[in-house]
């Protein structure tokens, strides 16, 4: 049986996912969410997302998109297309996640056989990096939980395509 592909990430309501260069919020609980759901498996990532997130390798098998995979450090997997990566990621434990940033979503939202989504119910000014259009790929919802914090509403769902 193949492997399932799933994709996760944290979007505002018009698809923010990144500003300047990092997260355009602080959600403990999201962070959480994140941590648990990748920890024992395999997540595949651009090379700007591993240099904001090295310690990553000490709880996951770690595939990172570099267009100079030979540079990353040990216990790193280098590939230079996502059809590479994932190829890797079959070999590697757990299942496969993308966890960003866009170039990865753009080209993996198609292979994706679930989407976990923590969608921020936030519209974001200033964004510069954004997660695709999703809803028409993934309209069965499998779960949801409203939750918030001081400062952000937000829903966690788990999305598949049929």
């Amino acid at each position: 049986m193949p492997k399932p592909i799933h994709l996760i990430v944290a979007c505002s309501e018009n698809r923010v996912i990144g500003r300047n260069g990092g997260l355009p919020w602080s959600i403990p609980e999201d962070t959480r969410f994140f941590q648990e759901k990748t920890c024992g498996q395999t997540v595949i990532m651009g090379a700007r997302c591993f240099a904001e997130w090295p310690s990553c390798v000490h709880t996951r098998d770690v595939v990172v998109l570099s267009h100079e995979p030979q540079a990353l450090p040990p216990l790193v997997h280098g590939a230079t297309s996502l059809a590479e990566a994932i190829a890797q990621a079959k070999s590697l434990r757990g299942d496969i996640y993308l966890c960003g940033g866009q170039r990865v979503y753009e080209e993996g939202l198609a292979l994706g056989d679930l989407l976990h989504l923590t969608l921020v119910h936030a519209h974001i000014e200033g964004g510069d990096t954004f997660f695709p259009e999703w809803r028409g790929q993934f309209p069965r919802e499998f779960s949801r939980r409203e939750s918030h914090d001081a400062n952000w509403r937000y829903t966690f769902l788990c999305l598949g395509r049929e």
